[in-house]
């Protein structure tokens, strides 16, 4: 774990302002979140509030279709119907026991920072996930964890100037899961690549 998030530290920063910040937790640590968590939701189950938006109030097209298409992916390998509102919560509350995962990390940036070190922090989770990879580990990203930043924060002891970004669980994949099939649509080139001169 700590060569990997050594080696992530290497991740390109404008200015090498190097805004990324991590808290790791396992054993003990991990189940004392993962209590208070699941105790808080029965009150408030759907968190503390989000710490930012995560997607735009008015998403167009084709970004909506996208998005409305995963979750129907999604959804659909684990056997949970759209009008299933139950069902969705209880797949959704996963994210809040990590996937099972051994190791779950949360990346926070200072909330002075910008879009330009939210970039950044975005480069830097990125090669933790890659290198995960590269040492035979899996990962999954979780901005869904940005809905109890508050509580976070208290059971962490991470700063109160720091919004949580988004949690990460680490460990081996179930390749039997059937939600692990999942594999999403990309555009092709022409949708987002504008090549000129050539």
């Amino acid at each position: 774990m700590r060569e990997i998030v050594t080696t992530a530290t290497r991740a390109a920063s404008g200015g090498n302002l190097q805004p990324w910040r991590l808290t790791v937790l396992t054993g003990s640590a991990l189940r004392r979140l993962k209590d208070r968590v699941a105790e808080k939701s029965k009150e408030t189950p759907f968190g503390d509030g989000p710490e930012y938006a995560i997607y735009p109030p008015e998403l167009t097209s084709p970004y909506v279709e996208r998005r409305s298409a995963v979750a129907h992916e999604m959804y659909g390998l684990v056997g949970i119907e759209r009008d299933d509102a139950a069902g969705r919560a209880r797949q959704m509350a996963k994210n809040f026991e990590f996937f099972g995962a051994p190791v779950g990390m949360f990346l926070s940036v200072h909330q002075q920072m910008g879009p330009p070190q939210w970039a950044d922090l975005g480069i830097f989770l990125q090669s933790m996930m890659l290198l995960a990879r590269e040492h035979g580990l899996h990962t999954c990203p979780q901005e869904a964890w940005s809905l109890w930043g508050k509580t976070i924060r208290e059971v962490t002891g991470i700063p109160d100037d720091e919004i949580v970004f988004c949690g990460m669980a680490l460990g081996y994949g179930d390749p039997d899961a059937p939600i692990n099939e999942l594999r999403t649509d990309r555009g092709g080139l022409e949708d987002f690549a504008r090549f000129q001169g050539f």
